[in-house]
Order: C-alpha cells, then structure tokens, then sequence
C-alpha cells in the first residue's frame, strides 16, 4: 500500500511540475508599446528566435531576437518607510527595525531596430527571475546585457 501511495505521488507531483506554464511573470513599466498600460502583468516568452510578450492567452508585442540592439539591467533601491510608520503606530521597535530595511526592484530594458520598425521598453522582474530572463535575453540575441548605473550620460 505504501508502495501505490509513493507511485501515485511522484506521478502527481511530476505532472504539477510538468504542467506549468513556460516564459516569466513582468510587469511593463513604460516604452513605446501602444496598447499596453504602465503597470500591466505580462508573460515574456523567449523562443529561439523571437521574444513575445503576452497578455492573457494574446499575444502583445513580437520582437524578432536579430532585431534586439540594447538590453539594458538596473536597480531601484529605495527604504521602507511607509511601511515602517505603519507599524510603529503598532510597535515602535518593530517600526524602527523596519525602517532599516531596503526594498529593491529589478528593471531590463530592450531596444530593438527591425527595418522601420524601432522601439524600446522596460520591464520590471520578479528578484527571482531576472537573472533567468537576462540569461534567456542575451543567449538569444548575442548581445550582452549593460549595466544602466555603470554607463555614463553626457550632456
């Protein structure tokens, strides 16, 4: 019996794992989509030789992976202090160690050239996927991923 109830665990188990849906949870900060929202949940997808970004079960934007100019990586640090007065309305010692916190967002950034076609977007990641994404940007364009706080803006 304990047998049976081991197989027919792994076999839901794996079945759960196999069935999740492929591409990466973000969020469209801004960029010269139309017809998407700042804000907005999307699904990036890199194939082999696009990158679709999709909304629901549509598909919103289709950049071929040759068209890619610039993917761009940065950060948005900032404390907790809304949440830190919050809670020392409640409890001055739990407000005050949470006012020590920090709070980091992650941001990429393409840009792409296809013939007339140009464009650009930044798009917020999960702090557990944006290493994936990246990855998955620079193994399909052949571009390598820039650092936006080390490059240098001249006026």
């Amino acid at each position: 019996m304990k047998k049976l109830i081991a197989v027919v665990l792994c076999i839901v188990i794996s079945t759960i794992a196999l069935a999740r849906e492929d591409g990466y949870g973000v969020s469209y900060d801004g960029g010269s989509v139309q017809g998407i929202k700042t804000g907005a949940s999307l699904k990036i997808h890199v194939d082999s030789n696009q990158i679709r970004f999709t909304q629901g079960k549509e598909d919103v934007l289709v950049i071929p992976a040759s068209a890619v100019t610039e993917i761009t990586y940065g950060q948005d640090v900032h404390r907790r202090v809304g949440a830190a007065i919050g809670l020392a309305v409640v409890s001055f010692g739990i407000g005050g160690l949470m006012a020590l916190t920090k709070s980091k967002k992650h941001f990429v950034g393409l840009t792409w050239a296809d013939g007339d076609k140009k464009g650009g977007l930044a798009i917020q990641c999960d702090k557990n996927d944006y290493r994936g994404v990246l990855t998955a940007l620079e193994g399909v364009t052949g571009k390598k991923a820039t650092d936006s706080e080390t490059m240098t803006v001249k006026n």
